[in-house]
């Protein structure tokens, strides 16, 4: 059967492959979900079953967003423990947080997705680890918001067994059991996880963190990732509060213990990576290990900046993260592109930290390489997946600024026209077209009002 086409011309291209390649005023022609060709100036004559044709007059089209750190579930407690920093407020939340089900967790899914995809998002991640007994099948719900949306995603299978009795930070009743951890996490991965080119649906494996997860947790869900040929994700170097645990408990800062239970490697991809030093980055970059750069969480939680100019310099991949939006209320990846920018400025490189299009990589083809999916999207490239975005820049926030990339990064949020995942558009000026996004704040509403009073025992 002939594939059906998708002209798009007359827009500003920024493909972010491996030469920056950029185009003024030029095409992109879609074949069912792969883009067939982009170049400059327009399509190519004589194409064959064109379904569509999109006239890109003002926009820049960029590859969608890649999402490489993320928690749905706080979706449902945005706005707590606002003056917090890390370990005080995951004390605070722990005790609502143990308290979720399906129900909340698949709204809090959909709100998340939704609020990342109407900002320009195609490829998202969830990193669940709340798993209260009885609570049902939460990575199924997760999976299941991300298929009806129509968001490429990987869920990382989370998990936790160190509870508050073993010295960890979250309650007795919020953690599960190592085998039990190990055996659910191994039956998600069986049950959804898709190696296909062009996969709708990963899993990683993701034992928590340092202070929430035992040694053999780690060094057992290591062995079990590297056996079922996924990936492994988990938070690291966060905060100096878990530096100083690390070395208290394990005698070793994060990087050396990682490395001790089989932490580090190309199949590996760590959230934050904040307290870094120059042996860390060094080892990371050795070891191909990858980081999910959260610059508004880190800012929210008071953890500090992370050295991201340092990392790229050493080699080390390097994508942005929403984080969860109990430490990100805003909840979208397009502002992350400017605030990497801006707060990477406050570090020791200053104005030479970070360019427009250097940002523009982390929040793309980064974040693809960090999850394993460089080869397939991420750039606009022939062959790739059609996972584009086509940001209007000729508005009143942008229209002043002449290089639709700096606009984009340093301007306000673009409006974003169309977004295609696979090749099939899911959001058209702003709006969702997969879902019905008043229903969706509706019911993430009322899933957060149902846990507030569920938390507070009336």
């Amino acid at each position: 059967m002939a594939a059906s086409r998708i002209v798009i011309e007359n827009c500003a291209i920024a493909t972010v492959d491996a030469h920056d390649t950029e185009y003024a005023s030029g095409h992109v022609v879609v074949a069912d979900n792969r883009i067939e060709s982009v170049g400059a100036g327009p399509a190519p004559e004589g194409l064959q079953n064109v379904t569509r044709r999109i006239d890109g007059t003002g926009h820049l089209l960029t590859p969608g967003l890649v999402n490489t750190h993320h928690h749905f579930y706080q979706w449902i407690t945005r706005g707590l423990a606002t003056d917090h920093n890390l370990f005080d407020w995951l004390v605070a939340l722990y005790p609502t947080w143990a308290r979720i089900d399906e129900p909340m967790v698949r709204a809090a899914a959909e709100g998340s997705l939704a609020m990342m995809a109407r900002g320009g998002v195609t490829t998202a991640m969830d990193h669940h680890y709340v798993f209260p007994q009885g609570s049902g099948d939460l990575s199924g719900a997760i999976i299941g918001a991300a298929r009806d949306l129509g968001v490429r995603f990987t869920l990382a299978r989370g998990s936790m067994d160190l509870s508050e009795k073993d010295g960890g930070l979250p309650p007795d009743f919020a953690v599960e059991t190592l085998d039990g951890a190990l055996a659910a996490t191994a039956d998600t991965v069986d049950k959804h996880h898709d190696a296909s080119f062009g996969a709708m649906t990963q899993v990683a494996v993701a034992p928590c963190s340092p202070f929430s997860v035992s040694t053999e947790l780690l060094r057992q869900g290591a062995e079990l990732a590297r056996a079922k040929g996924v990936r492994l994700h988990t938070h690291g170097s966060e905060t100096v509060e878990e530096e100083k645990f690390c070395h208290e408990r394990f005698g070793m800062g994060p990087t050396a213990y990682f490395e001790s239970t089989g932490w580090l490697g190309d199949d590996v991809w760590m959230a934050h990576c904040v307290h870094m030093n120059d042996a860390d980055i060094a080892a990371f970059a050795r070891t191909g290990t990858g980081v999910a750069h959260c610059p508004s969480s880190n800012a929210r939680l008071a953890a500090g900046i992370a050295r991201v100019p340092d990392m790229l310099a050493a080699g080390v991949p390097v994508g942005l993260g929403v984080d969860g939006t109990a430490s990100n209320e805003s909840g979208e990846l397009h502002t992350e592109l400017r605030n990497a920018l801006l707060i990477n400025r406050l570090g020791a490189h200053r104005e030479a930290a970070l360019n427009a299009r250097q940002a523009l990589r982390l929040g793309t083809h980064g974040g693809a390489r960090v999850l394993g999916r460089g080869d397939q999207t991420g750039s606009v490239e022939a062959g790739k997946l059609a996972d584009l975005v086509l940001w209007k820049v000729d508005g009143l926030g942008h229209s002043t600024i002449a290089d639709p990339v700096t606009a984009l990064v340093f301007g306000a949020p673009a409006p974003v026209t169309a977004s295609f995942v696979d090749g099939r558009q899911i959001v058209e000026h702003d709006r969702l077209l997969t879902a019905d996004e008043d229903r969706i704040a509706r019911s993430a509403r009322d899933e957060a009002q149902r846990l507030a009073r569920i938390a507070a025992g009336t």
